[in-house]
């Protein structure tokens, strides 16, 4: 029993990686209806980010958050507005898919001139110590991530159904026509969701940072299944990414105790088919819908 309820621990904080890491990009397609090929190369400059802030400076890595938060927030911005909605006019989804693909490209050949194809790793600074759960033993920093995850979720779905502006990002989800006559400014906020965003993955990538080695290729992992777990939980939900991650971290880490390290995935795929199968508009897709968040 012991050794089960350590596993389950294990995927359980696995879960909330996946999902920190996955709020973002559901976020983006659930306003723009552009799925950001390039969301876990913004998690490698977070990365790097946290890394220079923590090495040069010799902070704790979570203060590199005052830095590295604000800068992905302006370069989701950018993204959006000097790559994203030109192409938008021409009403051609393919041609936004091979941009964002172009710009993950680019994004890891300037990290390998800047900083070479070496690892680097961020101190930890106690965030890999083991904390003791009775007869489980997880690190400090999986716990952080995991409680972070909940909080930014939560905090997610305040911001949309409480404010202004979170009205207004809802109103252009649903339909952008009829918020574009009620005044809404649907430009801006497109830029300021993507922006958002790119902001979400920055706090993923700062508590992220300490527990695995960062390189240029480093986001390329984590957004794969980060793709997995949108899907699973329904395009564009918060709510639903959220609990499509846990389930997949519980499956990679039930999978690689019990059937074989070398089969996670292939388990973890599996039941993600078999769910689509059944279910094509995901888990949550039907309920939890950016559009649809309750007032």
């Amino acid at each position: 029993m012991d050794i089960l309820l350590q596993v389950l621990a294990n995927g359980l904080m696995l879960g909330g990686l996946f999902a920190i890491v996955s709020v973002g990009l559901t976020l983006i397609f659930g306003i723009v209806k552009v799925v950001n090929f390039a969301h876990g190369e913004f998690l490698m400059l977070g990365m790097y980010g946290t890394y220079l802030v923590t090495t040069g400076l010799g902070l704790h890595p979570f203060v590199a958050v005052i830095a590295v938060v604000p800068a992905l927030f302006v370069l989701g911005v950018l993204t959006q507005r000097l790559l994203i909605q030109p192409l938008m006019a021409a009403g051609d989804d393919h041609i936004q898919i091979f941009a964002t693909v172009g710009l993950s490209t680019a994004l890891i050949n300037l990290a390998l001139l800047a900083f070479g194809a070496d690892i680097a790793n961020t101190p930890p600074h106690g965030l890999r110590a083991p904390v003791v759960i009775g007869p489980v033993r997880v690190l400090a920093g999986q716990v952080v991530i995991l409680a972070a995850a909940a909080v930014l979720v939560a905090g997610l779905q305040l911001f949309l159904s409480r404010t202004q502006t979170g009205r207004a990002i809802r109103a252009v989800a649903q339909n952008r026509a009829a918020a574009e006559l009620m005044g809404i400014d649907v430009g801006r906020i497109y830029a300021l969701t993507f922006g958002i965003g790119a902001a979400c993955v920055g706090v993923a990538a700062v508590l992220v940072a300490p527990l695995y080695p960062t390189s240029p290729t480093s986001g390329t992992y984590f957004v794969l299944t980060a793709f997995v777990v949108v899907v699973l939980g329904g395009l564009g939900s918060i709510g639903g990414a959220f609990g499509g991650a846990i389930l997949i971290g519980l499956i990679d880490s039930l999978a690689g105790f019990y059937v074989g390290s070398d089969l996670r995935e292939v388990a973890v795929f599996g039941v993600f088919l078999l769910i689509l199968i059944l279910r094509p508009s995901g888990l949550f897709g039907a309920r939890l819908t950016l559009a649809h968040v309750s007032p």
